[in-house]
């Protein structure tokens, strides 16, 4: 070739290794400062005389493009411009020259720091013409976009997922790879992407960045903090389609849709049986392990989960956070709060299909059911006595161990039942809560204002005939009550 040779440091390639760089680079990835090798080779349909003075063009196109590559040393990336190729190297050096006069944040690229610098200046220039948000960076409002138009243009080849940004698809690919290249230098814990590793690492610096404008409790996530305000305002953005119920957070509307569908996806491996949610599982094999991991420090006892760790502890620092709106009166758990509130609305959700009874707790509803099924599944072990419901057993084994736990400090003397240790109290209160509607007489127990008010049941008959017609009505009515219900009232086990 005629002509003046290149400097040693930029060294023109064949064609062959042009072709080679070519089919080495991802045009996808290209920069505006990279050459497309491709447009140097001549096309086969030229003709002869096309050929000769294109061999010609293409010659000469050699001899330009000498001039302009610029290879790296250390990836042999090719580079139309010198300053292009210095700012590559940045990349293998680590060299960040361009500093954030804000926060001092360093960067390889000018163009890197002016999309940063959008962060503290507060510009936004991309508005998107859909839903009119604004963004700092043009690459950011594509993404978004994405959104509106339900573009995925990113498909993973194990599973075929697909996702509408990149890094998404980078981060989806660990899944199966098994890959958590970020790790925490406190604890050795991995993750599979950076931003999930910066989030674990508040918990060892305890930062919580996110803070709510209305009552400034601050989170560690954005997300978290997000959640938090709709307690402010009241929203609730996730709809069941099957009942109309609303939610603040789109898995607890999952959660809630087990219940229309009856999915119940996590099984226990010892004993079958299934859940909705899979913490619930967690709780529930600990009846098998006998784990008890929540621990009071006030009095020693443990706990299978938080929640009746933290229930329990009301018990000594004597916290009733929920109050009734009617009444006044206070509860330590949201549930008995909602119990007592039917007794001022008069609500009885929980209908008997076999009777039509009503009652205000799912519980008693359960425990009503054993009356007409004859069920008795709490069996004593020491005398194989069978009952309808859990307490009563638990009264039962009193029986057996001498146990009395109620201990009235008037006066010392220990009861095995709660109920009855009541009614003895008022003994010393002077209490008499049951009051005769006929003559304003009052009692300390029910059964003897039941027995007083016969009294005047039989007062108001001036015949003794009067008295024995009378009865017949209640004879009558006894023999249509089924033989279990009669048990139960006198107390038949």
């Amino acid at each position: 070739m005629s002509g003046v040779l290149p400097s040693p440091a930029i060294l023109f390639p064949t064609q062959h290794e042009l072709i080679s760089a070519r089919t080495s680079v991802d045009p996808t990835r290209m920069t505006s400062g990279e050459i497309k090798c491709e447009n140097l080779e001549p096309t086969e349909s030229s003709s002869s005389h096309q050929s000769s003075s294109g061999a010609f063009r293409t010659n000469a196109l050699y001899r330009q493009v000498q001039h302009e590559i610029h290879h790296c040393a250390q990836c042999g990336k090719i580079f139309s411009q010198k300053s292009t190729l210095k700012e590559h190297e940045q990349i293998h050096t680590g060299e960040k020259p361009y500093n954030c006069s804000d926060c001092g944040k360093r960067f390889n690229q000018k163009s890197t720091l002016k999309k940063h610098q959008c962060v503290h200046s507060g510009d936004k220039p991309y508005h998107c013409p859909s839903c009119g948000k604004s963004f700092s960076q043009k690459s950011t409002l594509k993404e978004h976009q994405r959104i509106h138009t339900g573009e995925k243009p990113y498909q993973c080849l194990q599973c075929g997922r697909r996702f509408s940004q990149n890094g998404n698809l980078k981060k989806h690919q660990r899944i199966h790879s098994g890959e958590k290249p970020y790790q925490c230098s406190q604890c050795g814990k991995t993750f599979t992407s950076q931003s999930d590793l910066q989030r674990h690492q508040r918990i060892h610096s305890g930062e919580k960045p996110y803070q709510c404008s209305h009552c400034e409790k601050s989170f560690i996530e954005r997300g978290n903090l997000i959640k938090h305000q709709r307690i402010h305002t009241g929203e609730k953005p996730y709809h069941c389609s099957h009942c109309g119920k609303s939610f603040t957070q789109r898995s607890n509307l999952q959660k809630h849709l087990r219940i229309h569908t009856g999915d119940k996806p996590y099984y226990c491996l010892e004993c079958g049986k299934s859940f909705i949610q899979g913490t619930d599982l967690q709780v529930h094999q600990r009846v098998h392990t006998g784990e008890k991991p929540y621990y009071c420090s006030a009095c020693g006892k443990n706990f299978t989960n938080q929640s009746h760790l933290l229930r329990h502890q009301r018990i000594h620092t004597g916290e009733k956070p929920y109050q009734c709106s009617q009444c006044e009166k206070s509860f330590i758990e949201r549930g008995i709060l909602i119990q007592h509130l039917r007794i001022h609305t008069g609500e009885k959700p929980y209908q008997c299909s076999h009777c039509g009874m009503s009652f205000t707790q799912r519980g008693n509803l359960r425990k009503h059911l054993h009356i007409h099924t004859g069920d008795k599944p709490y069996q004593c072990l020491e005398c194989g006595k069978s009952f309808i419901q859990s307490a009563d057993l638990q009264v039962h084994q009193h029986v057996h161990t001498g146990e009395k736990p109620y201990y009235c400090s008037a006066c010392g003397k220990s009861f095995t039942r709660h109920s009855s240790f009541q009614r003895h109290q008022r003994v010393h209160t002077g209490e008499k809560p049951y009051h005769c509607l006929d003559c304003g007489k009052s009692f300390t127990e029910n059964s003897k204002l039941i027995k007083h008010q016969r009294i005047h049941a039989v007062e108001s008959f001036s015949r003794r005939s009067n008295l024995q017609q009378h009865e017949h009505v209640h004879t009558a009515e006894m023999e249509d009550i089924p033989q279990f219900f009669l048990e139960k009232s006198v107390g038949i086990n």
